[in-house]
């Protein structure tokens, strides 16, 4: 239950390659290529191609060379904790945001981050009935809004929920034990 501490670890270390949607030229089957703001990396405009639901994968059998070259020389992304950080510096000042913030500069598991319907994530999701601490402004902020992100963080004993409003406002922090799933 409680976590190996990776000393090694730092936002630095677990950026993230570039990730680019996935496309194919009109009316030639079979080369997948990265799709860029204005067209594909390799230079094709967009107007050309068919973007597909799924990310660009530089190393598979069919994708384009030229592509795979500008993907892999992309430059890097933070990675989800990175991510989530800059997102909780938002939320109140306080003992539980200070712990969050120093647990995900340490590589705390990010179990989940989704958005969607409030009351479906706060029913399936937030688990709110295993917090402990800031539970009430975080049922208030699910039952204020109707669609709304969420994130689950696990680090040591403790499980943090942040509640991330899709209005801009400020995130909202809760925390309670770990389950033993």
């Amino acid at each position: 239950m409680i976590d190996a501490p990776n000393d090694d670890w730092s936002f630095a270390t677990a950026r993230e390659p570039a990730r680019f949607g996935a496309c194919g030229v009109n009316g030639v089957p079979g080369v997948e290529h990265a799709a860029g703001e204005r067209g594909t990396l390799c230079g094709i405009s967009a107007r050309h191609t068919t973007v597909h639901l799924h990310l660009f994968v530089p190393d598979a059998l069919h994708s384009c060379r030229r592509c795979r070259r500008e993907a892999e020389l992309s430059r890097t992304q933070p990675c989800v904790q990175e991510r989530l950080h800059g997102r909780v510096l938002e939320s109140a000042q306080g003992t539980m945001r200070d712990e969050l913030l120093a647990a995900l500069r340490k590589g705390a598991n990010v179990r989940s981050w989704i958005s969607g319907p409030s009351a479906d994530l706060a029913k399936f999701y937030a688990e709110l009935d295993e917090l402990t601490e800031g539970t009430g402004t975080a049922a208030e902020a699910f039952a204020s809004a109707a669609t709304i992100g969420l994130a689950n963080v696990e680090t040591g004993l403790w499980r943090f929920l942040v509640v991330l409003p899709q209005d801009g406002g400020s995130p909202i922090i809760a925390r309670g034990p770990r389950s033993a799933r």
